[in-house]
């Protein structure tokens, strides 16, 4: 039988002690550039992605906003104020506002009573019961409100159209059809 015979202290330390060849490193620093490269194409992109995000939900925000306090105001200058019948163009009600005749009726920002009021509406406006406007409030927004009759025949129906421009000049369009009951 043949007998093993370990290798002195000194022979045993050497062999560990040896350090990495050149090409080892030059593998390591390649796959190390490699995930560096990868890790960074995908974060990047999210960290825009999210920027995009947020200007998103802010204009969803400031479109809800303008959207609501339209919905509370009666349908047209001529409908009841307390709602109910006879609705404007009814048969025992009166003449809806002519087509022309959609926008403001002269009265300030604070008073606006009925739908079409907001045609024109814009940043520059002060938003409700406030002295800041809806650019103080949402810096680098845009704002443009246009409030149209979806059959000009019947009168029936008013398309809103609430369009919000993002910082990134990202047009979003927000609509709501408001009926005359």
């Amino acid at each position: 039988m043949k007998k093993f015979h370990k290798a002195p202290k000194r022979q045993q330390f050497a062999q560990f002690a040896r350090g990495f060849t050149l090409i080892e490193l030059v593998v390591g620093m390649m796959v190390i550039g490699i995930a560096i490269v990868m890790l960074t194409s995908m974060l990047l992109p999210q960290a825009d992605r999210a920027a995009k995000t947020l200007h998103r939900v802010r204009s969803a925000e400031l479109a809800h906003s303008v959207m609501n306090e339209i919905w509370g105001k009666r349908y047209d200058q001529q409908t009841n104020p307390n709602g109910g019948v006879p609705a404007c163009d009814a048969p025992a009600g009166n003449t809806c506002s002519a087509v022309s005749a959609l926008g403001n009726d002269g009265e300030t920002r604070d008073t606006f009573n009925d739908v079409d009021d907001y045609d024109g509406l814009d940043q520059t406006a002060n938003m409700l019961d406030s002295s800041q406007t809806y650019a103080q409030a949402y810096p680098n927004y845009q704002l443009n409100v246009s409030v149209t009759y979806l059959n000009s025949a019947t009168k029936a129906q008013k398309l809103i159209t609430v369009d919000v421009t993002t910082p990134a000049n990202e047009v979003i369009t927000y609509q709501a059809v408001r009926s005359n009951y």
